[in-house]
């Protein structure tokens, strides 16, 4: 008898501990963040925060190049995107761009130590659209960056490619057992947080622009009409900014009512933007140059790796805890003129002023 409690005893202690291991253990901290009685609290472990602190270290910055001196196209051939730039700026940032991207391959990473002027590696090809891409958000993005800005090693971080890219879901091999037709779901993924939430949320909202809200604020008939299919997939990408940026929901909703604008925080106008900056450098940089990669480097559709909130923030609020190391690149914040067009550049697309005037799609 009493050998049988202490095996039930056992597995009464397994069940619980199972039960028990997705869940935080204390301390845990509380920030009220909205309106006191709406529930408005960000939720923080700190012994995540700690191993989060040396993976957001800003790197020191190479002194500023002295002012002055001849044009670096002057000196160097078949600089197309940042002939701006005086030789010794031109220089300093490469050298920076280096240990951003490529500390361990140096210089010919990109280029041919032979001639430094030819574009054989696609890997240069692709920097100088990244180039372009990185002025473009700090230029004409600043409603999501706002001063802070941008730079490669905001998505880097002394990697060749960022540690968090996406790319189209494989399509799905129909099942004639039970499970059936998945229909994109139905399984753990971390993308979706490990629900059985829709795995590829990004396609359709952060490359296309299907219609993200699902939460209506009129009655049937006339008011929401979406379903329980579209919210899921609506879910899936809330999952992932909500994951990426290590906040709740709350962050950028009032718990009050997830659907008014009127009483939501700034940060939703935020992300509301980010979304559409997300959504924009894919379609113009990125999807452009898929033909400019390597087949090693495609996804299983074939196509390029492209951005998602994860890419930049990498599980803080802000990037890099908000130290913007745009003040020691100031040449990375301006749109300058290039000598040659690029073949795969699109015009870009224009954020409305006032995400609460439009459909917050």
């Amino acid at each position: 008898m009493n050998r049988n409690f202490t095996m039930t005893l056992r597995l009464i202690l397994i069940a619980a501990a199972a039960l028990l291991a997705g869940c935080e253990r204390p301390p845990i901290e509380a920030v009220q963040h909205g309106f006191r009685g709406t529930g408005m609290a960000e939720i923080y472990n700190p012994r995540t925060l700690d191993a989060q602190v040396p993976l957001n270290q800003v790197p020191a910055a190479i002194p500023p190049a002295a002012p002055g001196g001849p044009a670096a196209a002057s000196i160097y051939q078949n600089v197309q995107v940042l002939n701006d730039l005086s030789l010794g700026e031109f220089t300093r940032l490469m050298v920076s761009m280096t240990a951003w991207v490529a500390p361990e391959q140096g210089c010919t990473y990109c280029h041919n130590p032979q001639n430094f002027a030819l574009d054989e590696k696609y890997t240069k090809v692709v920097a100088r659209k990244m180039l372009q891409m990185t002025r473009k958000i700090n230029a004409d993005y600043k409603t999501h960056v706002a001063q802070t800005g941008v730079t490669c090693y905001t998505c880097h971080r002394g990697n060749n490619i960022p540690a968090n890219v996406w790319f189209k879901a494989e399509p799905e091999k129909r099942s004639v057992g039970l499970l059936g037709d998945r229909a994109g779901q139905n399984t753990v993924s971390k993308v979706a947080n490990l629900s059985s939430l829709p795995e590829d949320p990004f396609t359709p909202f952060l490359l296309g622009s299907q219609e993200i809200r699902v939460h209506g604020t009129t009655a049937l008939p006339t008011g929401n009409k979406h379903n329980i299919k579209q919210a899921e997939w609506t879910y899936s990408l809330m999952t992932h900014m909500s994951t990426a940026l290590g906040v709740n929901c709350t962050y950028c909703h009032n718990s009050r009512s997830f659907a008014a604008w009127e009483t939501s925080p700034p940060q939703r106008a935020t992300a509301w933007y980010g979304i559409r900056m997300v959504r924009d450098l894919n379609n113009q940089y990125m999807e452009p140059i898929t033909k400019v990669f390597p087949a090693h480097r495609l996804g299983p559709t074939g196509d390029v790796a492209k951005a998602n909130c994860q890419t930049c923030h990498q599980g803080v609020f802000k990037p890099l805890y908000g130290v913007s190391m745009l003040k020691d690149h100031p040449e990375l914040a301006v749109q300058g003129p290039s000598l040659a067009a690029s073949a795969v550049e699109a015009p870009a697309a224009q954020a409305p002023a006032n995400p609460v005037a439009v459909a917050a799609r």
